[in-house]
């Protein structure tokens, strides 16, 4: 096996797992559940994208992959942020309240 087909497995196996992601995003029983699929769906993807750019050797789609990781990663925490402020899938600890 070559050095590109081995990337090429690893960008299949990748793609393959950010559509497993991509199920439990649409699936998700709960919030915090979707919000941890969207991230490790954004991360696999940028994962994708650098592979992709490594058997074409076109520097752009690591570039763009930097990129879209950084992004991902400021999105995943104002949505971390807004669940923890919502308090959308906290258990609450106060005695006579609902959920």
């Amino acid at each position: 096996m070559t050095i590109d087909g081995m990337f090429m497995w690893a960008l299949i196996l990748l793609l393959f797992s950010a559509t497993l992601t991509l199920i439990r995003l649409l699936a998700g029983p709960t919030i915090p559940d979707r919000a941890v699929a969207l991230d490790s769906m954004t991360t696999t993807t940028a994962g994708a994208m650098v592979v992709y750019g490594v058997i074409t050797r076109q520097a752009v789609f690591i570039d763009v992959a930097l990129v879209y990781a950084v992004l991902s990663y400021i999105a995943t925490l104002y949505i971390a942020r807004y669940l923890v402020k919502k308090r959308v899938g906290i258990a609450c600890e106060c005695e006579g309240e609902g959920p």
